[in-house]
């Protein structure tokens, strides 16, 4: 079956080279058909599991179709197919520039979501980096359902990251986004998110202002969030460890991956527990 899917890619080569040459009675090259033999080319050795070759092909057909950007972000799955991520995510942003400057943002936004989930598992930094400007395209658009999501991505590999300034900024951003389309229970959320980064960055200041800031959040005032945080923050000032630990044990708490995350809960974060132990650690230190 290989075999035979290997020869009819050639087959389809040697069609696409006859297309591109020209002679006395056919003076211009055939871009099109050339590129349309390289696509099928490129399927046959893509079921033959040929895929640095499946590779080359979908770049010939994006040379000799350039309204096809698709051929370069598959170009970039071949590389996947071959364990060779970088390689991978450099076509795909290449393709994204392509959508982006053809007038198809949306597409770009996906790729790069996508893109993103192909490299989280080895590269963090760079997973980070493309759910930011997937998010930013999103953004741009005016479609904050998708940038948002796609910037709690962000900001929990930030978190793993140990970047908790920069957390604690695209943090914000997500509550401004979520207020922004009224989602309030999830700018509790974000609350309580931030409150813990603070309070594992020292910052008990910016932990309060962040609680007291969400009083003008319509349902805050008094919902189970807030007491929660107004609790762990009167334990944390007064070095009750005591009330620390109710509170981080609490189910609000000890499930806030489940309740804030969109993503799939085998790749969050688990930021409760690690805070919980930071700032349990922190009263034992000081």
């Amino acid at each position: 079956m290989a075999a035979q899917k290997i020869n009819e890619a050639h087959e389809h080569i040697a069609k696409a080279e006859k297309c591109l040459k020209t002679s006395l009675t056919k003076w211009k090259p055939d871009y099109d058909s050339a590129a349309s033999e390289y696509a099928k080319a490129a399927v046959c050795f893509k079921n033959a599991k040929q895929y640095e070759q499946a590779k080359d092909a979908y770049l010939k057909e994006a040379e000799y179709h350039t309204e096809n950007k698709t051929a370069i972000e598959q170009a970039g799955m071949m590389m996947k197919e071959q364990k060779k991520m970088p390689e991978a995510i450099q076509y795909i942003e290449k393709a994204c520039m392509m959508y982006m400057e053809n007038g198809t943002p949306d597409t770009a936004a996906m790729a790069l979501d996508r893109a993103g989930k192909l490299i989280e598992p080895i590269n963090l930094e760079k997973a980070v980096d493309l759910y930011q400007k997937a998010a930013g395209v999103f953004e741009n658009e005016d479609r904050l359902r998708q940038a948002v999501e796609l910037l709690g991505k962000a900001s929990r590999l930030l978190v793993r990251l140990k970047r908790l300034d920069e957390a604690a900024v695209a943090l914000q951003k997500e509550k401004n986004m979520y207020k922004e389309i009224e989602n309030f229970p999830m700018c509790f959320k974000k609350t309580t998110a931030q409150v813990l980064i603070h309070l594992h960055r020292g910052d008990y200041v910016a932990a309060d202002k962040c609680v007291r800031e969400s009083y003008s959040l319509p349902g805050y005032s008094g919902s189970e969030d807030c007491v929660a945080m107004e609790t762990l923050l009167q334990g944390y000032d007064e070095q009750d460890e005591d009330q620390v630990y109710r509170v981080c044990n609490s189910p609000l708490l000890k499930y806030m991956d489940n309740d804030v995350s969109t993503a799939d809960p085998g790749s969050a974060s688990h930021m409760t527990s690690v805070f919980q132990c930071v700032l349990l650690r922190d009263f034992r230190c000081g």
